[in-house]
């Protein structure tokens, strides 16, 4: 890595001729009218306007598609270096002081407009004035006109009339044999005048020359960097841009070998990754889901870190893609069995990656349909969730979990590391609030799993009613009611007073105490008795509890049977069920 500084007039000239060229990745130029001047007073001020990064181009390993500057004339140049931060800066600078056309730009409101930039040479030299009303934005026609193009404000079309107005083009001003020739052009308009060589002669040292000789600071990678740098750049440096992602830098990669990566995953996006669960699921979540499994079937070390997605070749790429998008699809058939239907639902995107992959592995000779093989990925699954492991960085516990469960499957004692880490403290229940932690969303699953029923249609609130009906999350003890009664918020806004009912039924329902929700459903005709007593227990409800309006013991019972839920699932005994601590949170033991 080297660091210097440049003449911007030599760093357009490499911009023009096509030296210096942007990756094809690198989004557009999108700087508005407003910035643009900004940046010439800056410049023109002789203020530094931050570094640019450049790449030194022919890296065997870094092959890249690029494409010139936006305005530049020439085409098929190889470059001898990409920018790679400073895009933003140095198509203006190319733009607006040394490009001859007019500046393709916006306003404020994104309203797009071509304009010319010329700097008032007497507003320059007033030092009471800030420089940036120097300088004038005008359209392309050079022509501000007001009252709807009647009158005109400002007519800069000849040059005469720059003379006349006293206006410098400014994109000129890095060009010495044309900033000379207008000179000379504008003494002569003023036949010599003393005063105006003077003032001018003060223009040209204070702002023409300083500007042709501004510097700035580029820092050169060499060609030898590795991929993870250049990615990291992008993350770390960025001054106005938008940061690349690993996915970009591959697309850029692979356009090499003329692979449409961007296409190829629009298109699978759209045939694999569009429903209501696997359409969180990024380009990135996939490359990473595909080096895991790349390095997997390789044998030897297993990893997914950044530098070993950056390192995913096309060739692995093709092999995997489509086995990897039927196992995303097998892994969201799994979590639809274990009742998480759609992405808000689900406790972590995180965890999809480990599972898809396992899917994918096991679809050879289908062993994913056997019942003792999927039971066990279900089981390391909800150790995931309840061990709440999946809320950091992952790419470490992807590895151990898929090389950890798939030497689970052949040998029983082998027990992956976040099966053997998993831990629910009981007293967990009260803090679990609000449904977007893990857990919270996994015990939800957990009760629809157990096939519960709404409390007045008596429907089982499976795939079918979740997409039919508007699922609810409803306090079984109302929160107007708990209130007035003066419970611990702790207990009557935990999961365990909350159960999956629909909408309509939870409007229906009210902010009454049980007994009297539930004599309503009865009296209305909605439900007989004997049947809402059996849809209650499907919520794992304690029948008397709620119809006696015994708050502690309906908060002991279902804390009860939600822990006896959570060690069925995790096939993990919870421990300390009847400590101390448990005993103070919940009043007595949970065990």
């Amino acid at each position: 890595m080297q660091t210097n500084d440049r003449q911007i007039t030599d760093l357009m000239k490499d911009v023009d001729c096509g030296n210096a060229q942007l990756p094809d990745f690198q989004r557009g130029w999108v700087w508005d009218d407003n910035r643009i001047k900004a940046l010439i007073a800056s410049i023109t001020n002789n203020y530094p306007v931050g570094a640019a990064m450049f790449l030194e181009y022919g890296n065997v390993n870094v092959r890249f598609k690029y494409r010139v500057v936006e305005g530049v004339p020439v085409e098929n140049i190889i470059p001898s270096e990409l920018i790679l931060d400073g895009q933003q800066r140095i198509t203006s600078i190319y733009s607006a002081l040394y490009n001859r056309k007019p500046v393709h730009t916006r306003t404020e409101k994104g309203k797009d407009i071509k304009r010319f930039y010329y700097i008032d040479i007497e507003k320059a030299l007033n030092t009471d004035i800030d420089r940036v009303e120097a300088i004038i934005s005008i359209p392309e026609t050079r022509i501000v006109t007001s009252n709807f193009g009647r009158d005109i404000e400002l007519d800069l079309s000849s040059p005469d009339k720059e003379y006349e107005q006293k206006m410098f083009p400014l994109n000129i001003i890095l060009d010495y044999v044309k900033m000379q020739s207008w000179q000379n052009e504008y003494y002569a308009y003023y036949k010599y005048d003393s005063l105006i060589i003077q003032e001018f002669t003060k223009f040209n040292n204070i702002i023409v020359m300083p500007t042709m000789q501004y510097k700035m600071p580029v820092i050169l990678l060499d060609k030898n960097t590795p991929k993870e740098a250049v990615c990291q750049v992008f993350e770390n440096v960025n001054t106005g841009g938008v940061s690349l992602t690993v996915f970009e830098l591959i697309t850029a990669i692979f356009a090499m070998d003329d692979f449409e990566l961007r296409k190829d995953w629009e298109t699978r996006k759209e045939k694999y990754f569009s429903g209501d669960l696997l359409n969180v699921i990024s380009a990135t979540d996939f490359l990473t889901a595909c080096t895991l499994l790349s390095t997997y079937k390789k044998g030897g070390t297993v990893s997914c870190k950044k530098k070993d997605v950056l390192n995913l070749t096309l060739d692995e790429y093709k092999k995997y893609a489509d086995d990897l998008s039927d196992g995303f699809v097998e892994a969201e058939k799994i979590l639809e069995e274990e009742r998480i239907f759609s992405s808000k639902d689900l406790p972590y995107t995180t965890q999809f990656i480990p599972l898809a992959v396992l899917c994918t592995i096991l679809a050879e000779n289908n062993q994913i349909k056997v019942t003792n093989i999927k039971n066990k990925i279900k089981q390391w699954y909800w150790c995931g969730v309840f061990g709440e492991m999946y809320g950091g960085a992952n790419e470490t516990r992807y590895v151990l979990d898929v090389v950890g469960v798939m030497d689970w499957l052949k040998d029983d004692n082998k027990f992956p590391k976040t099966v053997q880490d998993s831990y629910f403290n009981p007293r967990r229940l009260l803090s679990l609030q609000s449904r977007l932690s893990a857990a919270y969303k996994g015990i939800m699953a957990l009760i629809l799993k157990n096939h519960c029923q709404d409390f007045i249609s008596g429907r089982e609130m499976d795939f079918t009613a979740y997409k039919a009906e508007n699922i609810d999350i409803h306090h079984v003890f109302p929160r107007d009611y708990c209130e007035k009664q003066g419970y611990d918020k702790a207990k009557w806004n935990s999961v365990v007073n909350k159960t999956p009912i629909t909408y309509s039924t939870n409007r229906e329902i009210g902010g009454v105490a049980p007994s009297v929700y539930l004599a309503k459903i009865v009296l209305k005709g909605q439900v007989a008795a004997d049947a809402l007593d059996s849809y209650l227990e499907t919520h794992w409800l304690d029948v008397n509890a709620c119809r006696s309006d015994d708050f502690q013991e309906h908060i002991i019972n279902r804390a009860k049977m939600l822990l006896d839920a959570i060690e069925k699932a995790t096939g993990k005994t919870i421990s300390g069920r009847d400590s101390e601590d448990v005993v103070n949170a919940f009043g007595r033991s949970v065990k």
